[in-house]
């Protein structure tokens, strides 16, 4: 009985699912960041929010996340928006800031890479900030070692 019921579905598993599936009506674009918010200085363990200021070329264009390559203390970062090809676009440019949460794992200086495009060649270019990192001590909280 099992393998009649089994037989029976089988067909329509095929049948089912459309191949005609909508995967050809958007495309991600990776986009040069303009600017960027983020602190002179890190606390080891402490997170904080950076946000990235990009250039929304129409209305066709919606953030959809971050690429992040993380190399030891290095990190490149770029934005990536979604592209929708089934609507007509209004060239309507808005600078857009979006914003992620960093959180400091390591006492080195960390390299920021942010994507800005690409130059005349075709060369990346990057936007390069580099942070260091504190205990986060004030002079108050540092204890009074005596021998």
């Amino acid at each position: 009985m099992k393998k009649i019921v089994l037989l029976a579905l089988l067909p329509l598993m095929f049948f089912s699912c459309s191949v005609d599936n909508d995967l050809d009506d958007f495309y991600f674009e990776i986009m040069p960041i303009e600017s960027v918010d983020i602190p002179e200085s890190f606390v080891f363990g402490q997170t904080y929010e950076i946000s990235v200021t990009y250039d929304k070329l129409n209305t066709c264009h919606s953030f959809y996340d971050f690429i992040y390559e993380i190399n030891e203390n290095e990190r490149t970062i770029a934005v990536v928006d979604i592209v929708s090809t089934n609507m007509t676009c209004e060239d309507e440019e808005e600078l857009v800031t979006v914003s992620f949460n960093f959180t400091v794992s390591s006492f080195d200086t960390y390299l920021f890479k942010f994507y800005q495009g690409e130059d005349e060649d075709g060369v990346d270019q990057y936007h390069l900030i580099e942070v260091p990192v504190g205990m986060g001590l004030t002079n108050s909280e540092i204890p009074n070692v005596t021998n």
